[in-house]
């Protein structure tokens, strides 16, 4: 397939549609939310082609992915490169990304412990920040 093919270039403009909304906040969003959000903007992209298009960019490293504990699957595009954990609060999806150097000793201990390798892992935090813990207070 060559880039001036029409499916190419429709690809190409759905990962762009994907890709602003994902700039335009530091929140996880779930494929739904960001379905709704190009829907209301008056783009014909389908949920199916926004699911497939997030995989393709969370397994191209330009998007993070962090699944719930109800197993649903958000995403976000993230301000720093490299591996890095997540502090996310639960009322207001606010999300500070962190490092965890202790996390990375301890997990390649214990992969190592249990003869395993070519290791990954995540890691999200989850939480109330301080200004919705001040207003639950309030």
């Amino acid at each position: 397939m060559t880039p001036s093919t029409p499916g190419m270039a429709r690809n190409t403009r759905q990962r762009a549609e994907v890709l602003a909304l994902l700039a335009d906040t530091d929140e996880f969003r779930s494929a739904q939310q960001l379905h709704a959000q190009l829907r209301t903007a008056g783009s014909g992209v389908g949920l199916t082609t926004v699911y497939r298009t997030l995989q393709l960019l969370a397994d191209a490293g330009e998007v993070d992915q962090m699944r719930l504990p109800d197993g649903e699957q958000l995403y976000r595009r993230c301000g720093r490169g490299g591996h890095h954990h997540h502090l996310v609060c639960r009322s207001c999806g606010r999300t500070v990304e962190v490092e965890g150097p202790a996390v990375e000793r301890w997990a390649q201990r214990q992969a190592a412990e249990h003869g395993f390798v070519d290791v990954e892992h995540t890691l999200e935090i989850l939480g109330t920040c301080a200004d919705c813990a001040g207003a639950d207070a309030g």
